[in-house]
């Protein structure tokens, strides 16, 4: 009897943001198919790809791809997955979408590697009017500045909670749910 597939989404940091990291999406697609994903998508060029795969490949496939990159690329990039289902509860559980009066292209989502780490210490107040609201591993943020106003960048958010994170827009978020519906 065939393992089952279902779908994930794999987020991949700083990638082809400001002319850094240049990897072509062609490429990255590749790399997804050789580590044995299937009907692999990507939106948009900042490294989102929506596959299908078994658990146990899609559990595998952060680590083969984050060394494929870095053999055919010479840099390290983080690679997060979340399933279909994780992905849907990261959509319902944004407390900012059940706040009045909140534009949803100011909302956006810190997915994060693993849970933070015990004891981690996050200054809520760094940069008023931004807000920040901690899931399992997640970090929900309104910013009504945008996201290149905010101190809650990457880097902050790595350090305050101890594992790697990558932060997407809550536009993208929606459109990554949709492909998984297609």
């Amino acid at each position: 009897m065939p393992k089952q597939t279902m779908q994930f989404v794999a987020l991949l940091r700083g990638i082809n943001v400001g002319g850094n990291n240049p990897l072509p999406m062609a490429n990255l697609r590749a790399m997804f198919e050789d580590a044995r994903c299937e009907h692999v998508r990507s939106y948009i060029q900042s490294g989102n790809i929506v596959f299908e795969a078994t658990e146990a490949t899609a559990t595998s496939v952060p680590k083969k791809v984050q060394s494929a990159i870095a053999k055919e690329f010479g840099f390290d990039v983080p690679v997060i997955v979340r399933s279909d289902s994780e992905w849907r509860a990261i959509m319902q559980q944004n407390p900012f979408l059940r706040a009045p009066h909140i534009d949803p292209r100011t909302l956006h989502v810190a997915i994060l590697s693993r849970a933070p780490v015990e004891g981690f210490v996050l200054d809520r107040d760094r940069c008023p009017p931004d807000k920040i609201e901690i899931a399992a591993r997640e970090a929900y943020l309104h910013l009504p500045n945008g996201v290149a106003r905010t101190k809650f960048t990457n880097a902050y958010l790595d350090r305050a909670f101890g594992v790697v994170s990558t932060v997407r827009n809550w536009r993208t978020v929606s459109e990554l749910a949709k492909m998984m519906s297609e």
